[in-house]
């Protein structure tokens, strides 16, 4: 029968809790600072018949849980408060939206420990002093553990800004190491040119001025320049050797006459 009556009144509690935060969510305020002070009576009762407390009303039940080690000194005072919240919602008629809040939030911190110490069946004095006591050991560590990460992650950002910088840096120096090298290799190219252009200049002259024997078939004016209006330097009888300096033309031709160079109309020479 304990625990069967250990887990109906662990129910009450449990459901007194979600109802005093759907009144407030409800803006009942009056009701939800009652709620939660009928809740407070749900364990203090479960603890005082724990403690073999049988008589009393709430707040001397309260205090003697506090001298019998039961219950914390906070814990007496978060108790003691929402009963005063409670009877001044009963007596008063009080509706503040503040002490409502203030009676639920103490309300749900208590409604843990109870959870913790009670249903363990650990006495407060030693569960709850040692439960609360390593707590406050644990906390230290776990402030210590955010300010190590944010260390950490500060030195993260610190050394990827670095690596942006340099990426940065050395992507502004490649395009100006490139066009250096273009105006290294211009002056190659340029050389090569100038060396290959002078075999070609000097080949057309000597293909051209090449001197052969030719003979003419028919009597041959000799003129200063290729035309018939050009002036006339003599005539040349059938058959006479001619030494020929090349084409100048479909028409004309080029040969040496008397030392110099003259024109001669090319139809009527023929190679020896």
């Amino acid at each position: 029968m304990a625990n069967v009556d250990t887990s109906n009144s662990w129910d009450k509690i449990q459901k007194g809790v979600k109802e005093t935060e759907r009144l407030i969510g409800q803006k009942q305020y009056n009701l939800a600072m009652v709620k939660a002070r009928q809740t407070l009576e749900y364990m203090v009762r479960c603890l005082g018949e724990r403690a073999c407390i049988v008589d009393g009303d709430l707040s001397s039940t309260i205090d003697e849980l506090y001298l019998g080690k039961w219950i914390t000194k906070t814990t007496s005072e978060h108790y003691h408060k929402i009963r005063i919240l409670g009877n001044k919602a009963i007596h008063e008629g009080s509706d503040n939206a503040y002490d409502a809040n203030q009676a639920y939030h103490l309300l749900s911190q208590e409604v843990y420990t109870f959870s913790n110490d009670y249903r363990a069946r650990r006495r407060p004095s030693g569960s709850a002093g040692g439960s609360r006591s390593s707590k406050s050991r644990k906390r230290p560590a776990q402030k210590g553990g955010p300010s190590i990460n944010q260390q950490t992650i500060l030195k993260i950002v610190i050394l990827i800004l670095c690596i942006a910088f340099i990426a940065a840096v050395v992507k502004f120096i490649k395009p100006g190491k490139g066009s250096e090298k273009e105006t290294t290799t211009e002056p190659t190219t340029t050389e090569q040119v100038v060396e290959t252009t002078p075999p070609e200049t000097e080949s057309v002259p000597t293909e051209t001025l090449a001197r052969e024997i030719y003979k003419t078939t028919d009597t041959l004016n000799v003129r200063k320049e290729p035309s018939t209006s050009g002036e006339k330097l003599g005539a040349l009888p059938p058959g006479t050797e001619v030494t020929y300096k090349g084409a100048y033309n479909d028409e004309w031709a080029i040969i040496d006459y008397n030392g110099t160079e003259a024109y001669v109309a090319s139809q009527y020479l023929t190679k020896e």
